[in-house]
C-alpha cells in the first residue's frame, strides 16, 4: 500500500498547489483542450470525406483512366480510345448503345457562402449516358442540362456551399457564362459536391480539343468486372487502368486525407 499512499500524497499536493499556479494550470488546460478539438475536427473531416466518396461506389460501375494515372486530373484519353473502351465485353447496353460516359474534369473557383472567399469546385463534363451509368442521380430542382448548351446542373452539396448556384442564376467562369438549370442529389455521394455539364461544351471552353480524362462504364453485373478489365488489359490498342467505382473513390479518399 506504500505506493498507493505516495500517489495519493503527490496528487493531493498538486491539487493544493493549483491556486498558487492558476495561470499556468489554465494555460495548460486550454492548450490541451485546443489540441484535442483540432485533432477531433481533423479526424471528423477525414471520416466524413471517406464516407462521402464511398457512399455510392456501385459494384457494377467501373472507371477507366490512362495507364499510370492516379487521378482523373493527370489522365488523358482520346475519342478513339473511349470508343475502344465502349466496345469491350462486359458493358451493359441501352437504347443509345453501350452505357459509358467519357468525361472531362476541371477545377473552377467560386465564392463560399460561409466566408465569401473563393474555393475550388469540380466542374465535370459528362456524356449523355452519365445518368444511366451512375444510376443514383436524382433531380430535386429544375431539369437536366440540354446537350450542346452552356447549361449546368449542381450537386446539392455544392449548391449549399457556394454562392450563385440557385436554379435560374448564371455564373461567369473564364470567358464563358453558364446557366444553372437544375440541382441534383446522389445519395450523399461525392457527385453532390460537383457541377455537371455536357462534355462536348466543356471541351472547347477549356481548349481540351477532342480529349477526355476518364470513362465511367456500367457493367452487365458486378461479376462482369474481371471480364471487362482483362479485355482492356489485353487490348494492344490502348493502355488503361481499370478500377471498380468503389475502389476508385477509396483511392481518391486516400490521396486527399493522407496527402
Amino acid at each position: 500500500m506504500n505506493w498507493l499512499s505516495q500517489i495519493t500524497a503527490i496528487a493531493a499536493f498538486n491539487l493544493r498547489a493549483i491556486p498558487e499556479r492558476k495561470g499556468a494550470a489554465i494555460s495548460a488546460a486550454v492548450g490541451i483542450a485546443g489540441v484535442v478539438l483540432v485533432l477531433t475536427g481533423v479526424l471528423a473531416i477525414s471520416e466524413g470525406f471517406k464516407r462521402a466518396v464511398t457512399a455510392t461506389g456501385a459494384p457494377d460501375v467501373a472507371v477507366v483512366l490512362r495507364s499510370g494515372s492516379d487521378s482523373e486530373m493527370n489522365s488523358g484519353l482520346t475519342r478513339e480510345e473511349t470508343r475502344v473502351i465502349g466496345d469491350a465485353p462486359g458493358i451493359a447496353r441501352g437504347e443509345r448503345g453501350p452505357l459509358t460516359s467519357a468525361e472531362l474534369f476541371v477545377i473552377i473557383n467560386l465564392a463560399k457562402r460561409s466566408t465569401g472567399t473563393d474555393a475550388n469546385v469540380p466542374l465535370r463534363g459528362v456524356g449523355e449516358n452519365a445518368f444511366d451509368v451512375r444510376g443514383n442521380i436524382k433531380m430535386v430542382a429544375g431539369d437536366r442540362f440540354e446537350l450542346g448548351k452552356n447549361e449546368i446542373i449542381v450537386g446539392a452539396g455544392a449548391a449549399r456551399a457556394f454562392e450563385g448556384l440557385e436554379v435560374g442564376k448564371s455564373i461567369r467562369v473564364g470567358q464563358n457564362t453558364w446557366q444553372v438549370v437544375g440541382i441534383f442529389t446522389a445519395e450523399g455521394g461525392i457527385a453532390e459536391s460537383e457541377i455537371w455539364t455536357d462534355v462536348s461544351v466543356l471541351q472547347p471552353a477549356y481548349n481540351r480539343g477532342d480529349t477526355f480524362q476518364s470513362v465511367y462504364a456500367k457493367l452487365n453485373s458486378p461479376g462482369s468486372y474481371t471480364e471487362f478489365k482483362d479485355a482492356l488489359s489485353l487490348n494492344p490498342q490502348i493502355k488503361t487502368k481499370v478500377e471498380r467505382l468503389s475502389e476508385f473513390y477509396a483511392d481518391q479518399s486516400s490521396l486527399v486525407t493522407d496527402g
